[in-house]
């Protein structure tokens, strides 16, 4: 019998949405109930989180999209991911004194991702057109959504960044002078009119065929008037960073016209008689897969569910795991990635050998054939000054923490042909850059996580894509679908999947059991975001883990930060599919929601929200002390 679960799995046959808005979900499963595909769904979806999430995601973002398209028996990554503007380069910064990318502001803009990612995906993937996948949204910012107290928090919190630094932004998210309090209805007319004038541009094009009228769409956000005003926009209001300094954005009209997104073949490695498939290395999704593999050669069943051993064992294959991300891992385009090594059993087996009975505080990454490179194994911030011979410049804490865990969205769709989507929206979010006047969305900021030593991967260069953290994961059988899932969280997004992954198929607990159970994450390495710091031995757990396997962690080297009950992961959303039953979970802390279509019965799920404080928890002479604070992030 299973025990006690926060909420059952929901089961159903023709169907499944879920989202990080309840209200993104119901338009999902509305585009179902009109007749769209599982691509259609998603994409609607998506362009509603884009607009009901402002402060975790944006249409000026990313949204790095996996996709099962059950015709073809065959798995797919959408790069969802814009590439750097032509003019911005490691000489540039070198000559602005630059020893970090800032994480806000115009320069660590990429080109917008979300609409060519969708348009990719519906020509070639759906069944629907632009306008009807985006009439959800157009609707929810013309008419307007209640404010929910996570956005009414982040308005609240931003009051002043918003009114004096960013005042476009507060000219739409302050309607009546204030932060809208919870249960006022908002309303975003620029985002309607953006939204419109894609559809007005695939109406022109229609009698051409469905295709045309969506590339019709999209060139009118990346060649046309929106493409013009982004452009406009930051090069006429330059806007201070965390550098200090006010600058002009760098992305250029020609960067607009000349991205695409691109339909890629998954990395992929087998586990336990499934496909587990991830983004390539212009993400972190092969980390999920490396840490996979080092695991598989353990009895972990043996160790028992998050026991001191296990946890022990998991903490330290992750560092391995995310050292090499630090080493290899980049733009497949321009960066030569290993993966070929990096996954294969030999490797893992040799890394294995280096786990040992107390707590690494060291960066290891492995030896690919040409020896460990220096690079990764020092401080970024420090590597980048060498590389451009230049002194450090003041740092400004941007509150944002090492794992940036408080963005960042996710959802997933299944419909009854077994086609299915995992689709990690995120960046674009409002509170690291302007509201583009007449648009109604910001840029996003991933280029922060470029290195500027021109000799490692992932190193700043023109026109190419930074390496996201955003990984969705999608699992199949024999060629079968099988699971998709995903979460927000910046660099904890791989290591709470892998913990969900490994409760469900190697633990054998049911969906929703699998999801609520307590989980850690390592901030050993260093952070993906502005200002990079890395936390050696520091392991982040929470509050629900038995206080003994903590206590045992501290005495063998980890420095362990215990936080809030159920404060990994704020909106994980998951699907299973078998034969021709489908099951949705959603974790409960901060209002997820799943809807699946079961005949004419439809079963929502919406999320609870929950406060706690959080309690960071030190090892002191074998002890663990929690001195409990209030946490920045509700």
């Amino acid at each position: 019998m299973a025990g006690f679960t926060t909420r059952p799995v929901i089961m159903g046959t023709h169907g499944v949405v879920t989202s990080g808005h309840y209200l993104a979900t119901a338009a999902g499963f509305r585009i179902m109930q009109h007749g769209g595909n599982a691509i259609d769904a998603a994409a609607t979806m998506c362009f509603c989180l884009n607009l009901l999430e402002p402060q975790s995601n944006g249409i000026g973002g990313e949204v790095p999209t996996l996709i099962y398209f059950a015709k073809a028996r065959e798995v797919f990554a959408i790069s969802g991911m814009g590439w750097s503007p032509g003019a911005f380069t490691i000489d540039w910064c070198r000559a602005q004194g630059l020893d970090l990318i800032p994480g806000d502001g115009y320069l660590p803009a990429c080109v917008p991702a979300v609409v060519d990612t969708w348009a990719t995906a519906l020509a070639r993937f759906g069944t629907m057109s632009f306008a009807q996948v985006l009439q959800p949204a157009i609707e929810l910012a013309a008419q307007g959504f209640p404010v929910y107290p996570r956005l009414h928090d982040s308005l609240r919190a931003n009051w002043h960044k918003f009114t004096e630094l960013y005042p476009t932004t507060g000219e739409v998210y302050y309607p009546n002078g204030r932060p809208p309090e919870v249960g006022e209805v908002l309303r975003n007319a620029d985002f309607a009119q953006t939204l419109h004038r894609m559809c007005a541009a695939e109406e022109e094009h229609r009698h051409k065929g469905r295709v045309a009228g969506i590339e019709a769409a999209r060139d009118a956000f990346y060649t046309g008037p929106i493409a013009e005003c982004i452009v406009e926009f930051i090069t006429q209001h330059p806007v201070e960073d965390a550098s200090g300094t006010a600058h002009a954005g760098l992305l250029a009209y020609a960067d607009m016209a000349e991205w695409h997104a691109t339909v890629e073949q998954p990395v992929t490695v087998p586990y336990k008689g499934l496909d587990v498939h991830k983004c390539p290395a212009w993400t972190q999704g092969p980390t999920f897969l490396q840490h996979l593999t080092l695991l598989a050669g353990f009895d972990l069943p043996r160790l028992q569910h998050n026991s001191s051993d296990y946890l022990h064992l998991w903490i330290e294959s992750a560092k391995l795991a995310f050292a090499d991300r630090e080493a290899y891992y980049g733009d497949p385009l321009f960066d030569q990635v290993p993966l070929d090594v990096l996954l294969s059993s030999e490797y893992a087996a040799a890394r294995r050998h280096l786990i040992g009975k107390r707590a690494s505080l060291e960066m290891r990454p492995g030896d690919v054939g040409h020896g460990v490179p220096a690079y990764a194994t020092v401080e970024v911030a420090a590597d980048n000054r060498r590389a451009l011979g230049i002194r450090a410049r003041a740092v400004k804490d941007l509150g944002l923490g090492h794992a940036h865990v408080g963005d960042t969205t996710h959802l997933d769709a299944v419909d009854r042909e077994g086609n299915m989507v995992a689709a990690t929206p995120s960046g674009g979010w409002i509170g690291t850059s302007p509201v583009i006047q007449g648009l109604g969305f910001p840029l996003g900021t991933r280029g922060q996580m470029f290195y500027l030593n021109p000799e490692r991967p992932n190193a700043l260069a023109p026109h190419k894509r930074p390496r996201a953290t955003l990984t969705p994961s999608l699992v199949t059988k024999q060629g079968e679908p099988f699971m998709v899932f995903g979460t927000p969280g910046g660099d904890g997004q791989e290591q709470w999947l892998l913990q969900f992954f490994l409760n469900y198929i190697t633990f054998g607990m049911n969906l929703q059991e699998a999801l609520d159970a307590p989980t850690v994450y390592s901030v050993h390495f260093p952070s993906s975001f502005y200002p990079r710091r890395a936390y050696p031995g520091r392991v982040v757990t929470e509050s629900r883990l038995a206080p003994e396997a903590l206590l045992e962690l501290g005495r063998r080297g980890h420095e362990v930060v215990v936080t809030d009950a159920w404060s990994n992961g704020r909106s994980w959303v998951f699907v299973t599919i078998r034969t021709t039953v489908l099951s949705s979970v959603v974790r409960p802390p901060k209002g997820t929601s799943a809807t699946l279509w079961a005949g004419r019965t439809e079963d929502q799920a919406e999320g609870v929200r929950l406060h706690m404080a959080a309690a960071p928890c030190k090892t002191l002479g074998g002890e663990v002390v929690i001195d409990h604070q209030p946490s920045a992030e509700s």
